[in-house]
């Protein structure tokens, strides 16, 4: 019984210091990437930086110079910039 309560307990620190964490962190980029929209500045998981033009529902356009524009999955950004001058 006191080997089962062990077990039990080192479960839960397991998921209290790492199961938990990573859950919150993928609802939050999950919630902040539906919520991209056109004119948002975004970092992609590759380090480009641009501006989104259109929205699509898995897709996403961003301007990255003056003439260049790509067609990425809304999967791949890493985080808004204007989310990064916050913190």
């Amino acid at each position: 019984m006191v080997l089962l309560l062990n077990f039990a307990l080192i479960f839960l620190i397991f998921y209290w210091l790492l199961i938990r964490p990573q859950k919150k962190e993928r609802e939050r980029h999950r919630e902040m990437v539906q919520a991209l929209q056109k004119g948002d500045e975004v970092i992609m998981n590759g380090g480009i930086i641009g501006k989104v033009v259109h929205a699509a529902e898995d897709r996403l356009t961003i301007k990255t110079a003056e003439d260049t524009r790509l067609v990425v999955d809304r999967s791949s950004v890493a985080q808004k910039l204007d989310d990064q001058a916050g913190n």
